[in-house]
């Protein structure tokens, strides 16, 4: 019989930030004995990748055994930073259900280990097909690339290259040896005053299927080998998390680049580590979701490659900012604070206002053309301008699979990444059955199948929706005009064809699409984490309107009773010039939130610790710009010196009566009565209006159709769903 190898705890050497992340799995021992298993790398039933990095706790000067699955693994463990604790990466785990017991004179513990092939999925569901590889066109730092992908599922090989910033031009260049230090070398002092040579280490390789990238302060010719128990010295021990653009196109593909670099000086010269994948980028996945799961599979690996951050922060614009938020949301606890800039709640709400604004330029320019003049289909739009409002409307394309779509100016249905070959692409007549570029086909394990066509279900609705009706309370347009607008807007049908009749949304996708947080709803993760939004002003053209930012703070608001955790910065130099003051401030808030040992509810420690910098205010248009610090609201009118300086417009479902969330996918109906009007309708006007919706109008006064909070836990599968029992994702 083999002998057992014992490890005895006699002290605490070294030095390691430890966050626990799931609570210890439990084999009936009663609480209060000492001994404590924690996955400190991520959820113990959500492992990936084969290892784990455990942390164990237990009364002084006892001897343990430990087992993987009856294997004594008790020489990977060693003394932890915590009192009385020991820390080790437990590798070898076999896919599926792994055993981890922990025995000691006085104690036996246990914890199960659920170990997820790297290639994924984990929790987001089946892997979407077709896929296109592109690992032989992502360039690495040396110009070369990942060359021919090994499997159908788009894997590499993993790769580690080394760049340093030269004292020559202040570029990052390739490290030729990594056992010799070039000349040119810079220097750099990271947020601990430690100063250490400027080479960065930068790992690629796949992971999901995407293709992922981290990047930390590392001398190889110094610094030991990484790991979790000898962090590299100029490692700050602190992490970003990145994301890549905005989604159209962002369909099938693996990705050819992150969206955003790596090689931030900014970070990386502060001795800030970064982690992203090309899956976090939604130029070429246009699924939260997937962006989320990539995301933690991405930080349980960086934990195991050099240990436990103290903090990881999430940033991001446009497709990033909103990536930044959804994830944070969904996935409680894989972020500590967001600042971002160009922000929209999700993609979604781009596409849905998109699909209204659209349903009135089709009404003003092909149903009825005459019957409005262009400022009251401005009106009736809610935008600044016609520029602004079909720029906006145009963004329905994100839902048309059908190529080649004559419409407005501007309008670009299907629209596809080059790399997607034409035969696998979907057309109505010619290929069926093809792959559709849709936001709904690409989230179609959350949206649902529809079994009858293979088409992902659709949660866009406007039934009840009276569109201009804040147009017509004000007088900008007439009784007959709103009658014969909502008699004739119409809807569409699941290949965005224009029909008479209004669209009626899946209500299992709706369910969906807020329990996933692929709608964000700002109940999960973002209840209890800083966040300082600083996007610049934008009014005339090109959809990143100011009240995507409003919205973001309303759906807080409805989710949580206040914001008080949420800082909005607006103005023309809103997202230049206060970057850098941006991220000192967020890193300063975060860390006093992570201090803050007291026993309150977390949100509530952020509230308390919310830095006075972190306030709401405006930049003016001076050179150099000026802050002016006054609460940010949603207006029109120059009731501010910031809504004076930057007004904020509307969009069509606000200008239906509609929340300023945009939250609402589905309303609840209810009768029409006249006194919910400023203006009359004659008897025959009245009897026309409930001809035209014969089961009522929007109710905003109360929550959607199937509006329910994140589900935090939730899995499309193979992981088990942490929902409570008795939720319902079903339902049509």
């Amino acid at each position: 019989m083999r002998a057992r190898s014992r490890r005895s705890l006699s002290g605490v050497v070294g030095f390691l930030l430890i966050v626990p992340v799931t609570a210890l799995a439990d084999d009936g021992q009663e609480e209060g004995n000492g001994l404590t298993i924690s996955t400190l790398s991520g959820a113990a039933d959500r492992v990936s990748g084969g290892d784990a990095l455990v942390e164990i706790t237990l009364q002084r000067g006892d001897h343990l055994t430990i087992r993987l699955n009856g294997h004594d693994v008790s020489s990977a463990f060693h003394p932890g930073s915590a009192p009385n604790s020991l820390l080790g990466l437990v590798t070898g785990l076999v896919l599926g259900r792994n055993t981890l017991t922990v025995e000691g004179r006085r104690a036996r513990r246990t914890l199960h280990l659920t170990n997820y092939p790297i290639k994924g999925p984990i929790v987001s569901g089946p892997h979407i097909h077709p896929f296109i590889c592109q690992t032989e066109s992502f360039h690495l730092p040396d110009q070369t690339t990942l060359g021919p992908p090994i499997d159908s599922d788009c894997s590499a090989e993993t790769r580690v290259n080394y760049v340093y910033k030269s004292t020559e031009d202040g570029m990052f260049r390739p490290l030729p040896d990594p056992t010799v230090l070039p000349p040119d070398v810079a220097r750099t002092t990271n947020t601990e005053g430690v100063t250490v040579w400027y080479v960065v280490r930068v790992e690629t390789g796949t992971m999901n299927r995407g293709i992922y990238q981290n990047a930390i302060l590392h001398d190889p010719t110094s610094d030991p080998p990484p790991s979790p128990f000898s962090q590299p010295a100029g490692w700050n021990r602190k992490l970003i998390a990145i994301h890549g653009a905005g989604c159209p196109g962002g369909w099938y593909t693996q990705g050819s680049q992150e969206g955003v670099n790596v090689f931030s000086d900014l970070y990386l010269s502060q001795g800030y580590a970064l982690f992203i994948n090309t899956l976090q980028n939604p130029s070429n996945s246009c699924n939260p979701f997937v962006a989320g799961e990539s995301a933690m599979m991405g930080k349980e690996h960086f934990i195991k490659t050099f240990g436990v951050p103290f903090f990881t922060i999430s940033t991001g614009g446009s497709g990033g900012a909103y990536t930044s938020l959804q994830v944070a949301d969904a996935f409680p606890g894989l972020i500590d604070g967001i600042f971002l800039n160009a922000t929209f709640p999700d993609a979604g709400e781009i596409a849905y206002s998109g699909l209204d604004g659209h349903l009135l330029t089709h009404y003003f320019t092909v149903t009825n053309p005459d019957g409005f003049t262009i400022d009251q289909q401005v009106a009736v739009s809610g935008y600044q301008g016609r520029q602004a409002w079909y720029d906006a409307a145009n963004q329905a394309q994100r839902t048309d699979p059908v190529p080649g779509r004559i419409d407005v100016e501007g309008y670009n249905s299907a629209v596809w990444n080059a790399v997607v070959p034409m035969e696998l692409r979907y057309h109505p007549v010619t290929n069926p059955r093809g792959a559709r570029p849709t936001v709904f086909d690409a989230s179609r394990n959350i949206y649902g199948v529809d079994p009858n066509t293979g088409f992902a279900l659709r949660a866009f609705d406007n039934a009840g929706v009276q569109y201009g009706l804040k147009a017509l309370n004000e007088g900008v347009i007439s009784t007959a005009q709103f009658l014969d607008l909502n008699q004739g807007v119409g809807g569409y049908d699941d290949d965005a064809n224009y029909i008479a009749s209004r669209a009626l949304g899946n209500r299992g996708a709706i369910r969906r699409a807020y329990q996933s947080g692929v709608n964000l709803g700002g109940s999960g993760g973002l209840t209890a984490i800083p966040i300082i939004d600083f996007g610049s002003y934008n009014e005339a053209a090109a959809y990143h309107y100011q009240w995507h930012h409003f919205a973001v703070r309303q759906r807080l608001i409805e989710a949580n009773g206040s914001a008080e955790n949420h800082t909005l910065w607006r103005g023309n130099n809103a997202t230049s010039v206060p970057l850098n003051h941006a991220f000192a401030v967020m890193t300063q808030w975060v860390t006093a939130v992570k201090n803050d040992h007291s026993h309150i509810p977390l949100r509530q420690k952020v509230i308390r610790n919310r830095p006075a910098e972190a306030t709401d205010g405006c930049y003016d248009a001076n050179v150099p710009p000026q802050f002016i610090a006054e609460p940010q609201t949603w207006s029109s009118e120059p009731d501010s010196q910031c809504n004076t300086l930057w007004p904020s417009y509307s969009f069509p479902r606000k200008v239906a009566g509609g929340p300023l969330s945009a939250s609402i996918l589905k309303c609840q109906l209810k009768p029409i009565d006249p006194r919910d009007y400023a203006v009359s309708f004659t008897p025959e006007e009245l009897e026309r209006l409930r001809g035209i919706f014969p089961n009522g109008v929007c109710d905003w006064s109360r929550r959607g159709v199937n509006q329910v909070p994140v589900a935090v836990g939730i899995s499309f599968g193979p992981a088990p769903s942490h929902r409570h029992e008795g939720e319902d994702d079903s339902g049509e």
